[in-house]
């Protein structure tokens, strides 16, 4: 099964985290088969940057977001009807 995940970076105690499909096999830090953006949790506000075209075509193909992505596709509109 495709899961959309966060993938861990930055420095120790400094992440940054990448949104990214993978294989649900594949460990936290393996092979992706796409970046579709970045979250940094440490910045006030978080700072959230995601192709929400993108997101919403692997949704479309039944690939299942973790619970903390789930909460960033939330927030920036992936789940809201396209525009036109």
């Amino acid at each position: 099964m495709v899961r959309i995940r966060l993938r861990r970076e930055g420095a120790k105690k400094q992440p940054t985290y990448r949104v990214v499909v993978a294989d649900q096999q594949a460990p936290r830090d393996g092979r992706i088969i796409e970046n579709l953006g970045h979250f940094n949790p440490r910045t006030e506000p978080e700072t959230v940057s995601i192709d929400v075209e993108r997101a919403r075509y692997w949704l479309g193909v039944g690939a299942k977001p973790s619970p903390a992505v789930d909460r960033l596709l939330k927030a920036a509109g992936a789940y809201a009807a396209p525009a036109g």
